[in-house]
């Protein structure tokens, strides 16, 4: 069987799971009580999804895991596989293994910051420092690793091919903690509105699965398949008016997985277009913060994250959803483009 073929399994299961799940874990979420607390800082009409379950990322979390594991196995078991000069299925699989487990440990600083949230009863969850000495710690670890097995000395760059880092890999090491602390917390800031980021990340998703394929790169084919059919599972729940939100359990792990793909692929540089929407948010914040100190009190948008601003604006929660996501589809299909006219 085709890598195809299994990347098309795993979509499919991870949607099939990440929808059943949900008809399983809202119910229990809303017995355990485990609703989102509206803060007053967003748009006013937000308040009426208060009390609406989180921690609906667990969802798609078990989905892909599951899926992607499936997949990889029976790859690594039954599937034909071309293998060109250089490539080795068992350190792709090991690269993507390792992968998820960076994104599952953002999971879980996610989750534990939505059950102080919603069981402690401290909305504002995990302070600022400890959020960031744990994503910093699970960054560092995962970077480490993947020198430590070898896997950071070159990085593949379109119309260049594999570049050798010599003396700056330890630069390189330094600022992909910092893309991947920050990527990961942009991606978090997005989450804002019912649906966004879910298929935001469905369409970056699709963009990885394409550029991996024509990498020839099949488990990172399968893992990228896996979060596009995690999310549109997850979707039939949270699309407005939702019924669940992710919450940080489901942002962080999906921050961390978008950034995870781009390094198992070898291929950091194609990271920052494909997440570019959700950096286009974090920027927002920090413009906007900036702007209002500098100014004394005036504010350059009418509220950030910028999916506010058009909210604030008039527009719908499904019209930012289309437009926001389409940016994301036409980024990514231009990144791919660059990808497959690049190949070196």
């Amino acid at each position: 069987m085709t890598t195809g073929i299994w990347s098309i399994g795993a979509a499919v299961l991870a949607f099939v799971i990440s929808a059943v799940v949900g008809k399983f874990l809202i119910p229990v979420l809303h017995r355990m009580k485990y609703g989102q607390t509206i803060l007053d800082i967003g748009p006013s009409w937000h308040k009426k999804k208060q009390g609406t379950p989180t921690m609906g990322g667990i969802m798609f979390i078990v989905a892909i895991v599951i899926s992607t594991g499936v997949a990889i196995l029976l790859l690594n078991l039954f599937g034909k596989v071309y293998e060109p000069t250089g490539y080795s299925l068992k350190k792709e699989t090991f690269c993507v293994l390792i992968s998820l487990g960076m994104s599952v440990l953002y999971g879980v600083v996610g989750f534990i910051d939505d059950y102080i949230k919603v069981v402690k009863k401290r909305n504002l969850g995990l302070t600022a420092k400890q959020k960031l000495v744990m994503q910093f710690g699970i960054a560092i670890v995962y970077v480490a690793v993947n020198a430590i097995f070898g896997y950071g000395s070159t990085t593949y760059i379109p119309f260049f091919g594999n570049v050798e880092l010599g003396s700056f890999a330890i630069t390189y090491y330094i600022i992909s903690v910092i893309i991947i602390v920050g990527i990961v917390n942009a991606v978090n800031l997005a989450d804002g509105i019912d649906g966004l980021v879910g298929s935001e990340t469905f369409f970056v998703g699709l963009a990885y699965m394409v550029i991996a394929s024509m990498m020839t790169q099949p488990c990172s084919t399968i893992i990228s398949a896996a979060v596009s059919g995690g999310c549109l599972g997850f979707l039939v729940w949270n699309f407005h008016p939702a019924k669940v939100f992710m919450g940080d359990t489901g942002s962080l792990f999906l921050g961390g997985i978008v950034c995870a793909i781009a390094f198992g692929m070898n291929m950091p540089i194609i990271l920052v277009p494909l997440a570019l929407i959700y950096l286009i948010e974090m920027f927002s914040v920090i413009l906007q913060v900036s702007y209002f100190k500098l100014t004394h009190g005036k504010r350059l948008f009418k509220m950030s994250p910028i999916h506010h601003h058009f909210e604030k604006c008039g527009w719908s929660e499904v019209k930012i959803v289309v437009v926001f996501s389409t940016f994301t589809a036409v980024v990514g299909a231009c990144v791919a483009l660059w990808v497959l006219f690049g190949l070196h």
